[in-house]
């Protein structure tokens, strides 16, 4: 199978990047949080991309060492001045109010709302994204600029926000291969209107599931699109019967900037995902970065803990935190461009292509090197890779075995493998 010839429905490649960055748009006004109607809608707007089902875990279930949180939703917000004038207001920015601030409808004196205000005084004309999922506090996101505006003696100060029993709600996507064994997608789904660390995956692995149902694979496929760390321990929590099947897994993040393509390893460090996603970029000609496994950043450290140990790593471009508009107002719509959009897609879908390619080959006549002129395949030899596949192909190696060796772009080696099986000198055997 070679993805990489069928562009999604057709789109021309120069385009893809372009329809991704219209998801990415049409997603940005939404208040995402890690539960919520906000998190739904996204869901509701993904599942015309992927056919999802979306599952609702009750609050107060457990994950693991996690509870699920009450379901946090916010109408209005904002702190007004005594002219009526709303200084700090969410809806005309829904980063101004810190996520899961509970109910406040109060007078404050400048001094006390001094100490629940949020500023990046190193960028003061920037936004920051502050959040506190599990203590009961309320606050508010300006500008540093904005602050130094705030000279009255009180403000009202208003949030018209729910704390209730309810759903933390995630989506999921499966299709069903020759195979049972899996490659995972996850996605986190649950900040609000940060465009590089949230929407560009999301957007990705729209696009990637909706390019997969639409084929014929070798493995299965699961995409998850749930929120940052709860989500990834509920369905973990959930589905640990399934867990043995998934064989690769990628977690995708910080796919629009301008910045490099960067691999972080799964805990493996070798696994067959990380090597095959590092053949991939190697080939792709453009610069690019490899990180050893860590235990911080995104949800890879769920799948990749050691009750699990599962073969999932994160392909970013800069990576969360090394970049300063990170969870900020300044990662928008014009922070994200279409062009590096589509750039991550095709190497995402290249790491795919060599996975389901990956096969080991069987040299039907291993003693000595075989006439290839006589078949056609002389002229062929060096750019194909042949030699090294007719070397290799012992039973042991596999074709992205072959690909690190010879250093041979591996859709050469698949297309020199096909060559040569068609010509006798060669089996797939596994």
């Amino acid at each position: 199978m070679d993805l990489n010839n069928d562009p999604v429905d057709h789109i021309d490649e120069k385009d893809l990047g372009e329809h991704i960055h219209a998801l990415v748009r049409r997603l940005y006004p939404i208040c995402r949080s890690i539960t919520g109607d906000g998190l739904r809608k996204t869901l509701r707007i993904i599942n015309s991309y992927a056919a999802l089902e979306i599952r609702e875990v009750p609050s107060g279930s457990r994950a693991y060492d996690w509870q699920i949180p009450r379901e946090w939703n916010v109408r209005d917000a904002y702190i007004r001045d005594s002219l009526g004038n709303r200084v700090v207001d969410f809806k005309k920015n829904n980063l101004h109010l810190m996520g899961y601030s509970v109910p406040v409808n109060k007078k404050a004196k400048r001094e006390e709302l001094l100490g629940h205000l949020h500023t990046m005084p190193e960028h003061p004309d920037w936004i920051p994204y502050r959040y506190s999922y599990y203590k009961d506090d309320w606050g508010f996101c300006l500008s540093d600029n904005a602050l130094k505006a705030l000279n009255e003696p009180e403000y009202d100060v208003y949030i018209d926000s729910t704390l209730e029993n309810g759903h933390l709600s995630y989506g999921e996507a499966y299709f069903p291969g020759t195979s049972s064994d899996e490659i995972l997608f996850s996605a986190h789904a649950c900040h609000p209107s940060l465009c590089n660390d949230n929407l560009s995956g999301l957007a990705i692995a729209a696009y990637l599931a909706r390019t997969i149902g639409s084929k014929k694979h070798r493995y299965s496929y699961r995409f998850l699109f749930l929120p940052t760390t709860i989500g990834p321990l509920a369905w973990l929590s959930r589905n640990e019967d399934k867990l043995s099947r998934i064989k690769h897994g990628l977690v995708l993040a910080c796919l629009g900037d301008a910045g490099i393509s960067t691999y972080q390893e799964s805990r493996i460090g070798n696994a067959d995902t990380d090597r095959a996603m590092v053949v991939a970029l190697r080939d792709s000609g453009t610069p690019f970065n490899v990180r050893p496994f860590t235990p911080y950043g995104y949800d890879q450290r769920q799948y990749c803990s050691p009750g699990f140990n599962l073969p999932v790593g994160c392909i970013m471009r800069s990576p969360n935190g090394c970049y300063p508009e990170y969870h900020t107002s300044a990662d928008n719509l014009d922070f994200v461009q279409p062009a590096p959009l589509a750039d991550s897609f095709s190497k995402i879908l290249a790491t795919i292509n060599v996975l389901e390619n990956d096969y080991k080959y069987l040299n039907l006549r291993p003693k000595g090197e075989p006439q290839l002129g006589r078949r056609g395949l002389f002229d062929k030899a060096a750019e194909l890779g042949l030699m090294w596949i007719l070397n290799y192909s012992d039973g042991h190696h596999s074709l992205l075995d072959i690909a690190e060796i010879s250093g041979h772009r591996f859709t050469f080696l698949k297309e020199g493998a096909d060559a040569l099986v068609e010509t006798g000198l060669i089996k797939q055997i596994s």
